[in-house]
């Protein structure tokens, strides 16, 4: 390990230390507010810090396999020093990998649960059937985590698809595994309406946005502008009796969102609210990855909404992810919601180059 390195990781593992002194102080550990920010930080230190203790035990242990293999004449204790030698030092270059892997700065809302927005794009009927099949793939893979999915608002067609589709994912680390999937999802596919058998090509856009606290983004009252309407579409009794529906026009920027899949006026506006201040906090997200260096770009996730990330090619059987050239041929099992191959491809390229970023 180099010793740059290695002083960076000594010098977190004193502020560890520091940080359990300081928890046990009587004024620390009678101010809640104080203690939690402190039990955060000693937590979010704690597995870098019990890594590099297993590194350093490792490291330790490789020296005596050394020393033992420059001293023994003994063969049976020799050969035994040479294998334990070969398979400390494998380790040690992992484990050293792993330290920087977690030196490296983490997306702060990957805990956070997740807002997803599904759009028809280009194609029409056929790409509001696709947003429907993407949602019933993303509630699919939902259920594979024990994620719960809540609509927050739609638009279906007649044929069963969604115009648009909003919906709310709660759950362990929603957004680190959901934040891959935004962007335009392309289908190439039949249409059960195509009578001479050509392949039809639309696109989804999927919006992936981190659900966002009142202590995340704050809102003036004052900027906003909020209708009420009678809802439409399936709904039950409610629907186009009574002004159920809200719209919210956030002046600053123009942004407007509609909720009316609650029977409740102020249970959809209090979705609203909920997606608006997910959008706004997507926003400023935006403008801080703008704001870095150039080279950022060429990352995993781009962040550019209007990116092809995905094809899925039914006669083929095929989804291609784009940003990795990754394709593979099972776009059925995926579809039912089988998202861990390409989430994990994701996940290891992302990790590539963040620790590129750190030589």
């Amino acid at each position: 390990m180099e010793a740059r390195l290695r002083e960076k990781l000594e010098a977190l593992v004193a502020d560890h230390k520091q940080l359990a002194e300081t928890m046990a102080t009587p004024d620390v550990a009678m101010n809640p507010e104080v203690y939690q920010k402190h039990a955060r930080k000693y937590a979010e230190l704690t597995e870098l810090v019990d890594a590099f203790n297993q590194y350093t035990q490792e490291e330790a242990s490789l020296d005596e396999a050394h020393r033992i293999v420059h001293n023994e004449t003994d063969p049976e204790i020799l050969e035994f020093a040479q294998e334990e030698h070969e398979r400390l030092k494998t380790s040690l270059t992992e484990r050293e990998e792993a330290l920087r892997l977690l030196l490296a700065p983490k997306d702060p809302n990957d805990e956070k649960n997740t807002i997803v927005e599904i759009r028809a794009g280009t194609g029409g009927e056929e790409a509001a059937l696709f947003a429907a099949n993407l949602f019933r793939m993303y509630s699919r893979f939902a259920e594979t985590r024990n994620w719960k999915i809540e609509v927050m608002n739609s638009n279906p067609t007649g044929l069963g698809g969604f115009k648009e589709i909003c919906f709310r994912v709660t759950g362990d680390s929603v957004y680190s595994l959901m934040k891959w999937e935004g962007g335009v999802h392309r289908v190439q596919r039949v249409p059960d309406t195509e009578t001479q058998g050509r392949i039809h090509t639309s696109a989804v856009t999927v919006a992936v946005l981190p659900e966002a606290e009142e202590v995340d983004v704050s809102i003036d009252p004052n900027d906003l502008q909020i209708d009420v309407y009678r809802s439409s579409g399936p709904g039950g009794q409610s629907v186009n009796t009574t002004d159920s529906a809200v719209r919210i026009t956030h002046k600053p920027t123009g942004l407007v969102v509609m909720c009316q899949d609650e029977k409740s006026q102020h249970k959809n506006k209090a979705q609203a609210l909920r997606v608006l201040r997910a959008r706004l906090l997507d926003i400023r997200m935006r403008e801080d990855a703008d704001a870095r260096a150039e080279d950022r770009r060429s990352q995993v996730r781009s962040g550019d909404r209007s990116d092809k990330i995905r094809t899925y090619n039914f006669p083929e059987n095929r989804v291609t992810d784009h940003r990795i050239q990754l394709s593979l041929y099972k776009l059925r099992e995926i579809l039912e919601g089988a998202l861990d191959d390409l989430i994990d491809a994701l996940n290891v390229a992302d990790r590539a180059a963040r620790l590129a970023e750190q030589d």
